[in-house]
């Protein structure tokens, strides 16, 4: 046996074991901001599935009836754009807001990082604070650990499951699935959703955290690509806290020829990545500012100016420029072309929406008889119209054909709909053979005019659909 080749073997791990990190209590003014984001978001999920609109949810996206209702507007699959120009708006937003102030919204409204905030506020009221948590975590398993542990899986458990239960409520009215929920009638894909977000959130928030934003997410990744040098960004001025150093109050620091630091690394234990900000920008900072907070309050009682830590720009403090010369630097070319364009597209899709008709058509010819000869010799073509009331209350309609001369519609009278309602209208265009033969063979351009009558509040509303008139050989 070759001894000394084994010896000269290395194993090379794929996988970095990852120390738990236990983030420490943090109060101060942007803990504050940080809190009302969490009511503020939690308050919104929670609460606007239960939200009624004219006796119906006001928030349903209804899949297996393919209807969605945002308050008062009902949206159909073919008002996908919608849903399009809502994610150009929220990319650009974030473009906007990153080029501004970092990651903004990383820090203060992520799910990820709201979510991980109540996990954590739930481990510290069942377990104690950041020694306890450290002191309970090393500590050899007895009745009290295992009641305590139990105590905190179960309240993350149940909120989970809340937060699943809730999602669904958006694709499920939510009251007959509370309903269904209590006599235990859930279908398998109710149960099925409630239990994976459930257990996303029991597991994101409770145990992956930030490896979450470190490793799973890619705005961590590709934000450097949206920083510039006069983005606003949490940053440790070196320049006044070198060299750190540990004193008493009483002391003075430049007779010591210390900087500001007190290397207290309080910093380090409030950060929910765990990383140390006096080594400068980072892409695993989610910029919660917890280490501001802290950092201040280390400042106050060390009776030393604020702001060792703090939002600035990398201009501002290699230049030490005043907050007015920083900030006119944040307002810069790009920043502006981002409004511009990001305002441009929030009003033309505001001024879609205002202008929406109160009802969709879609066209569709029948394949089985493209073309055929009726009774007086007539020729006929079949269509079948769907119409879709996109209004809360009941709408008729009637039809009639554009570009075609002599062109007869044959339909069963008025079309009536209820609120939001959808029907397929089965409709026959036809011409006198004559005209037919003046027309010559082939396939001609028509539209059908869709008009709705006026009712209950709402005024005539007509729409032009195209379609095509074949005549045959």
């Amino acid at each position: 046996m070759n001894t000394e080749a084994d010896s000269s073997q290395k194993v090379i791990w794929l996988y970095q074991k990852q120390d738990k990190i236990y983030p420490r209590v943090v109060h101060g003014l942007f803990a504050r901001w940080r809190w009302v984001m969490v009511w503020v978001t939690q308050l919104v999920f929670y609460g606007l599935p239960w939200l009624q609109w004219n006796d119906r949810q006001a928030l349903l996206f209804d899949l297996e009836a393919r209807r969605f209702f945002i308050f008062g507007l009902v949206l159909y699959p073919q008002d996908f754009i919608y849903l399009t120009a809502l994610l150009v708006i929220c990319a650009y937003a974030l473009f906007l807001f990153t080029a501004v102030g970092g990651r903004l919204w990383c820090g203060f409204a992520c799910p990820q990082t709201v979510y991980t905030e109540i996990f954590l506020w739930v481990e510290r009221k069942i377990e104690g604070d950041r020694q306890k948590r450290m002191k309970l975590d090393s500590a050899d398993w007895s009745a009290q650990k295992l009641a305590r542990k139990s105590a905190k899986h179960a309240a993350w458990g149940a909120i989970g499951l809340w937060t699943g239960f809730t999602f669904v409520g958006y694709f499920t009215p939510i009251r007959s699935l509370g309903g269904a929920t209590v006599g235990g009638m859930l279908g398998p894909w109710e149960i099925f959703w409630i239990l994976f977000y459930g257990f996303a959130t029991y597991g994101n928030a409770g145990f992956l955290r930030e490896q979450v934003c470190k490793y799973m997410c890619p705005y961590a990744r590709f934000q450097s690509a949206m920083f510039d040098k006069d983005t606003l960004i949490i940053s440790y001025d070196a320049e006044r806290g070198e060299p750190r150093g540990a004193r008493s109050r009483q002391a003075d620091p430049a007779a010591l020829g210390l900087g500001s630091c007190v290397d207290c690394t309080l910093c380090v234990q409030v950060c929910p990545t765990g990383i140390d900000i006096r080594k400068g920008l980072q892409y695993e900072c989610i910029g919660c500012a917890a280490c501001i907070d802290v950092c201040d309050t280390v400042m106050e009682k060390m009776s030393y100016p604020k702001g060792l830590i703090r939002y600035v720009t990398q201009n501002g403090l290699a230049r030490h420029l005043s907050s007015r010369q920083m900030w006119a630097r944040v307002f810069r070319p790009r920043v502006l072309i981002y409004s511009a364009v990001l305002g441009a597209i929030v009003t033309a899709f505001l001024t879609s929406l205002a202008l929406r008709a109160p009802f969709r058509v879609d066209v569709v010819r029948d394949r089985n008889a493209l073309a055929r000869q009726v009774e007086d010799g007539r020729i006929e073509n079949v269509y079948r119209l769907q119409v879709m009331n996109a209004t809360e209350s009941t709408q008729k309609y009637e039809v009639r054909v554009i570009g075609l001369d002599q062109a007869r519609v044959i339909a069963r009278g008025q079309l009536e709909l209820p609120p939001a309602g959808m029907r397929w209208w089965p409709v026959s265009v036809q011409v006198p053979y004559e005209a037919a033969q003046a027309m010559g063979s082939g396939v001609h351009k028509m539209s059908f005019e869709v008009r709705q009558l006026p009712a209950d509040g709402h005024g005539e509303a007509t729409l032009s659909e195209r379609t095509t008139f074949m005549v045959p050989r």
